[in-house]
């Protein structure tokens, strides 16, 4: 058995709390952890956001990554709260979104809030075009958010394992790809309320898979 002597003792530093540096996700310090890995998710799949695009929110995505590939923009809120959005309705529940009507959709930290995961999906399959392509990211290990909680309700946190079989059971495994991001570091920060200027690159991209912080998925609709 190993026992603790003094030179095993951590300094723990200002991690030391009970309370987060920033409760904020890392708002108030930059640009939070996560932001980190959606972007880079999008960055690298901005081919697929053309044409005729829906964002759940906003459509500062859409603007940043589709650029003029974009032929139209809609914002989709789930009630008329959001003066932005162009299209009011719940994904899960019954909606007149209108089928096969676009090119992409852009759903970033939205599934979370959804009780009905498997309807929200089938309705996403739904009013994608052929070859329509989602981008989703959904949350690993994150602290909760009050604020959406209290209007939404929140739910669920993800696996690779669990993204994966929810969007392969609607659009078929053969057409989906799911990556997790995160490591130990990263996500000990994310909880903290740390920003991506308080990491460096190579330790916000070191992979382990032990610590999903974030996992992204990217589904095509074949048929």
């Amino acid at each position: 058995m190993h026992h603790r002597t003094a030179a095993d003792t951590l300094d723990w530093g200002e991690l030391r709390r009970l309370a987060p540096i920033d409760p904020a996700f890392g708002l108030g310090r930059g640009k939070p952890v996560d932001r980190h890995y959606i972007e880079g998710f999008l960055r690298r799949h901005a081919g697929d956001i053309r044409g005729r695009v829906l964002e759940v929110g906003e459509d500062a995505y859409t603007r940043e990554y589709g650029g003029g590939a974009v032929t139209q923009s809609d914002i989709l809120h789930a009630d008329d709260s959001n003066p932005r959005a162009t299209v009011i309705a719940d994904l899960a529940g019954e909606n007149a979104l209108p089928s096969e009507a676009y090119d992409c959709f852009v759903c970033t930290q939205t599934l979370t809030y959804i009780y009905d995961l498997r309807s929200a999906v089938r309705t996403i399959r739904r009013i994608l075009r052929p070859g329509g392509v989602l981008l989703a990211t959904v949350p690993g290990i994150t602290q909760a958010s009050p604020h959406d909680r209290e209007r939404w309700g929140e739910y669920w946190r993800f696996t690779a394992q669990s993204l994966t079989r929810l969007l392969g059971d609607e659009f078929g495994s053969a057409n989906i790809d799911v990556e997790a991001h995160g490591n130990v570091l990263a996500t000990t920060a994310f909880l903290h309320g740390l920003c991506t200027d308080d990491l460096r690159v190579e330790e916000l991209d070191h992979a382990d898979d032990r610590y999903q912080l974030l996992v992204a998925g990217r589904a095509v609709k074949r048929f």
